[in-house]
């Protein structure tokens, strides 16, 4: 297993695309790294780990938070 993942990886492993992948990177949302002369993306596959699990853990509190009631928002106003 590498210790690094290339974008397309990362889109990979979320199920997302690859611009999903690089606007996480680049707001800062998924911590990253640019290496080599071009200066290619790079996420450490313990980062992206991290933030998965964090993830995780944020949706839990936003669902445990905002229970469910059987009412869509729009259906609210």
């Amino acid at each position: 297993m590498t210790r690094f993942l290339t974008l397309d990886d990362v889109a990979e492993e979320l199920a997302i695309s690859r611009s999903q992948a690089y606007a996480l990177v680049r707001n800062g949302t998924l911590p990253a790294m640019k290496v080599g002369g071009r200066g290619q993306w790079r996420v450490e596959r313990s980062r992206l780990e991290q933030w998965i699990d964090q993830a995780h853990a944020d949706t839990h509190r936003f669902v445990t938070d905002h229970p469910f009631t059987g009412q869509l928002d729009d259906e609210a106003e």
